[in-house]
């Protein structure tokens, strides 16, 4: 008899060294750094030098690195012109799964798999998908995408992308530490996806693709956008309580609650609320804040059910005033890193990634004559 592991939980397929949750410190690390604290001294640049190459860059590194990233921002006047083409009402997540399809059909070292070639391609796509969500972004409402800035950081230049400005540092700092807790998080279903295309000797970009497509699930990526129309049903800090009580009697799923990873909270959760208090000081609408307080409160006083990051994360963009469906494909600007260190280590020490499964139908039985 086989023993069914249902979703592989609990299996261990294959070994890395790029993150690992450590339940002795409750704490994600990335190559042994604790995520939190790359998040409050780093960068995003660092911290995906660090994820490719397993260090924190040197000042010299990282000034290279920097510019490398910033030459490859521009979209080819090919793929803009495809952008126009994509239907307004589209799901955003669906044009930049499409849009990095296209990358991938424009790039002629795409079956290249050295460690060269794919390190390169990992950078293009860190510089260009931003510039497609937000090129998307303004498309869908009858605005003129932006040409890429050379002269700002990452975080800043996706902000002058989307809004055509650059806001308060505070801001910036803001995203750029959401980018770097969600960059990357072990064997999740996304990540898992792409190392099981990247294990058939396909190219990076169909793994970054099929890796898209599972990330667009509310299961996964798309919580961030579930837990602000949660947030947005609740209406009132007032209501919240009532709201709650009333959806766990319905068995409703609390989006944004709940991890399989971490049993004692999400260990980024506290760093993307610090952040999202700040914004809400900053905008002056603790609105949101108070909601999820109350909400988070209940949850882990009734259920004893932790936030996880996306439980934060949806209000800290929801004040950047980013509209909700862009927030997944925010998950993929900054997931883009793990995603590609994965797909590295995978193809340096490849074997198929092939699972058996317990079969439960029919048994042998005669093909009936005709």
């Amino acid at each position: 008899m086989s023993e069914i592991k249902r979703g592989l939980e609990g299996v261990v397929v294959d070994e890395t060294k790029v993150s690992k949750v450590m339940p002795e410190i409750n704490s994600l690390v990335y190559r042994g750094y604790p995520v939190q604290d790359l998040a409050d001294n780093y960068t995003f640049e660092e911290v995906a030098y660090l994820l490719w190459k397993g260090e924190l860059p040197s000042e010299s590194e990282l000034r290279d690195f920097q510019e490398l990233e910033k030459e490859h921002r521009k979209l080819s006047p090919e793929l803009q012109a495809c952008l126009k083409l994509f239907p307004k009402n589209a799901h955003p997540m669906d044009a930049v799964r499409t849009g990095v399809s296209l990358l991938g059909l424009e790039d002629p070292t795409a079956t290249d798999h050295s460690p060269e070639a794919n390190f390169l391609k990992s950078v293009k796509l860190m510089a260009k998908i931003p510039a497609i969500v937000a090129s998307y972004a303004r498309l869908r409402k009858g605005k003129e995408p932006l040409k890429a800035r050379k002269d700002i950081s990452f975080s800043q230049n996706f902000f002058h992308m989307y809004f055509g400005e650059v806001p308060d540092a505070k801001i910036v700092k803001a995203f750029d530490a959401s980018m770097i807790l969600y960059a990357e998080h072990g064997f999740n279903a996304s990540t898992f996806t792409s190392r099981v295309v990247t294990s058939t000797t396909s190219d990076l970009y169909s793994a970054i693709t099929a890796a898209i497509g599972a990330l667009k699930g509310p299961l996964h990526g798309g919580a961030n956008e579930e837990v602000m129309h949660t947030l947005k049903e609740v209406g009132t800090k007032e209501n919240a309580s009532a709201w709650l009580e009333k959806a766990l009697k319905e068995k409703r799923k609390i989006m944004g609650f709940g991890h399989r990873v971490y049993k004692k909270g999400d260990s980024r959760a506290p760093t993307m609320n610090k952040y999202g208090l700040q914004l809400a000081e900053i905008t002056g609408n603790r609105k949101w804040h108070d909601i999820s307080e109350v909400l988070e409160k209940e949850m882990i006083a009734k259920k004893n059910i932790y936030p996880n990051l996306d439980f934060p994360a949806g209000p800290v963009y929801h004040l950047m005033d980013f509209e909700t469906d862009m927030f997944t494909p925010f998950f993929v600007m900054s997931r883009i890193t793990g995603w590609t260190a994965h797909c590295m280590e995978q193809i340096a020490n490849n074997r198929l990634i092939r699972p058996l499964c317990l079969y439960t139908g029919q048994g042998e039985r005669a093909v009936p004559k005709k």
